[in-house]
């Protein structure tokens, strides 16, 4: 990757709905060379794929948790299958295996704490293999973004 393709990322990380025109012109390059390295960099898996974020608050959805699972048995079986479980509901964003001291860390967002009962009731029971559940209420969220860090591209090469 080079330092268009890096400037590329930055920007779409920021936009991805911004015109092909736009992009190019501010990452310095042809609506061509932009549209190419786009589609390059989609068709090599960095960029997974283009989605919208929404704001759950204007969805009506109020509780946001951070939920630290344990299972009882655990081997690799056992982790696939709780986490095509997770993977499969809508409410569940996250889903990070981790180690060492809890086997899943969940990031979930529902309308209200009945909807969150009824997750855990679903989800969370003895019959899904779940030994623990440590979960955690957001309050207020101060930062939240998809994009990740990249690295620096050159200087300007306008400058």
């Amino acid at each position: 990757m080079d330092d268009i393709d890096l400037r590329l990322l930055a920007e779409l990380q920021e936009d991805a709905a911004q015109s092909n025109l736009a992009l190019a012109a501010k990452v310095f390059a042809s609506p061509a060379t932009a549209l190419r390295r786009v589609r390059a960099l989609t068709e090599a898996g960095v960029i997974e794929r283009t989605v919208a974020v929404l704001s759950p608050e204007r969805l009506g959805s109020t509780v946001t948790a951070i939920a630290e699972i344990t299972l009882d048995v655990q081997n690799a079986e056992s982790f696939a299958a709780f986490a095509r479980l997770v993977a499969a509901e809508p409410a569940i964003q996250q889903v990070w295996q981790t180690a060492p001291t809890v086997d899943f860390t969940l990031v979930l967002t529902v309308r209200d704490m009945a909807e969150y009962q009824a997750l855990v009731q679903r989800v969370f029971t003895a019959s899904n293999n779940v030994r623990n559940v440590r979960a955690r209420f957001a309050t207020a969220r101060h930062k939240f973004s998809t994009a990740l860090p990249l690295p620096s591209p050159s200087a300007d090469p306008r400058s």
